[in-house]
């Protein structure tokens, strides 16, 4: 494979304390649960477990001043899940610090790119 067909990504976590932080998975999450209306879904489509997306969301709503997931439990009728206008303003947020970083970095990114040797077809 020839540099110039690699793609080189960007994977930002901002870390705002010890347990407080956003990233890719928490950000995909937020999506997923926007998209399907349930956490739930949105931990099977990740191929993470329930209970692991039920953490990750509870993370959230705690870091900060107002829950980014509204949930309501399941039944008969069904539970489900919505962003809050927060928590798409934070996802939000999050997507354009990442196109941002993204469009500052990329001469630097493409010079290191150009840096790389240059990786056997058969590997």
């Amino acid at each position: 494979m020839k540099n110039e067909t690699l793609c080189p990504r960007l994977r930002i976590r901002i870390i705002f304390g010890d347990e407080e932080m956003i990233g890719p998975g928490k950000a995909e999450l937020l999506e997923r649960i926007d998209r399907c209306g349930s956490i739930a879904g949105a931990g099977r489509e990740m191929d993470m477990s329930y209970k692991r997306a039920w953490q990750l969301i509870g993370t959230l709503n705690a870091m900060f001043k107002e829950p980014l997931v509204d949930s309501t439990r399941g039944g008969p009728g069904g539970g489900g899940a919505v962003l809050t206008d927060l928590g798409r303003e934070v996802l939000g947020l999050y997507r354009a610090f990442e196109s941002d970083a993204r469009n500052a970095g990329a001469a630097r990114i493409s010079a290191m790119q150009a840096l790389l040797r240059d990786i056997p077809e058969e590997r």
